[in-house]
């Protein structure tokens, strides 16, 4: 050792037991994270990788074609609603996690989680019925993953990789849009309020599902203002000039408040083994329908491809009814890439607010909390604080 710091000088020596001492501590880091990190979404075409490719279902509730996919990320369309990647596969990015594949591509690997998302799937099993993955099949195919996972790893290592996930919900619009506003039927059994609370309950009625089988960390996308969609602005009753489907936007706005509400009391529920993300995607994605110019956009109103008013007429690729669309030339201008869903710039954007933006967005964990298991104090802790004889509990 004399010899060594005559030669290279102490500082250089401490130096270097600096550096190997680093890189050890990343390559342990590293191996628990590969070990450990999973993530499982479930959703509708929001977050659809390309499950829906794999299904008997309607031209309109798949994204395998022209012009989807076209930024050219990917070698061919996947089956994304998108002109590229979804906020899903940024989010796995910042996680250090590969991109999540689809349940229903043969031979995914499982081992960092999968993507159980389906194009035109809604919270209740009415809504497009036989033409999509419902959300109760969604948690039934995570019965098989978990299955699947034990036979693989084991008993004990599952457990700590279904424990240790992170779980993304992303659902609800196509209950409001198809389920209840394109049913009249539906409309004339249940008033809005009541659907809402339909709606909610059968969500909830999933999350604790999920919970019971080991779900700890759980991240909510809320719903977009819907009636602000091109889709919804082309059909609005009073005209496609007259702005936002305020009926439906009103029902996305319902929904929103209602899941706030059901968190927290979800929280004080299942204590201590219950973390939630949950999102302002409402307001954030108002912002940049009303002044896309403040947020480097050019256009947040009509779609980048489609046709009719507001290129709100779903005729985006080439096999749909009407094969004659518009295609813009340059999507990132665009809030909207077709008439239901937003750019890969929005979603990037927005995968960035979910990882580790402010309050305002997203509480009251962000995903990068989750990912590393940070705590934070929950209204469950500040009821523990309690003295027992004031607790209303």
């Amino acid at each position: 050792m004399r010899l060594l710091n005559s030669f290279f000088g102490t500082s250089f020596l401490m130096y270097l037991n600096l550096v190997v001492a680093f890189l050890c501590f990343n390559a342990i880091r590293g191996g628990f994270a590969e070990k450990n990190s999973a993530f499982f979404i479930f959703g509708d075409s929001s977050v659809d990788p390309g499950n829906n490719n794999y299904i008997e279902t309607i031209p309109e509730n798949r994204a395998d074609y022209k012009p989807y996919g076209q930024n050219g990320f990917f070698k061919e369309p996947t089956g994304r609603f998108s002109d590229g990647r979804i906020i899903v596969d940024y989010l796995a990015e910042y996680a250090n996690l590969p991109i999540i594949p689809p349940y229903l591509q043969p031979s995914a690997d499982y081992s960092h989680g999968v993507n159980f998302a389906s194009g035109g799937a809604g919270v209740l099993s009415t809504t497009n019925q036989g033409l999509v993955i419902d959300f109760k099949t969604q948690l039934e195919y995570f019965d098989k993953v978990r299955l699947s996972l034990t036979e693989k790893f084991g008993s004990a290592e599952a457990e700590e990789i279904i424990s240790n996930a992170v779980y993304f919900i992303s659902m609800g619009s196509n209950d409001y849009m198809g389920g209840y506003l394109g049913n009249p039927k539906m409309q004339e059994l249940h008033n809005p309020e009541e659907y809402v609370r339909m709606v909610i309950g059968n969500l909830t009625q999933g999350i604790q599902e999920l919970c019971e089988k080991g779900a700890k960390k759980l991240a909510f996308l809320s719903l977009c203002p819907l009636g602000c969609l091109p889709a919804l602005r082309a059909l609005n009753p009073q005209g496609h000039d007259a702005g936002c489907f305020e009926q439906a936007t009103a029902l996305a706005f319902a929904h929103n408040n209602a899941l706030r509400t059901v968190l927290p009391n979800l929280e004080l529920l299942l204590k201590g083994t219950f973390k939630y993300s949950n999102s302002n995607f409402y307001d954030w994605l108002l912002d940049r329908i009303n002044d896309p110019t403040t947020y480097g956009f050019k256009e947040g109103v009509s779609a980048c491809c489609g046709a009719g008013p507001h290129r709100g007429i779903l005729t985006c690729g080439g096999t749909k009814k009407d094969p004659n669309y518009e295609l813009c030339e340059n999507p990132n201008d665009y809030v909207w890439f077709d008439s239901f869903h937003p750019t890969e710039r929005i979603h990037e954007q927005f995968a960035k607010a979910l990882w580790n933006g402010p309050s305002t967005v997203v509480g009251p964990y962000n995903l990068e909390d989750l990912f590393l298991d940070k705590n934070k104090q929950t209204i469950a802790d500040i009821v523990d604080d309690i003295p027992e004889t004031q607790q209303i509990f």
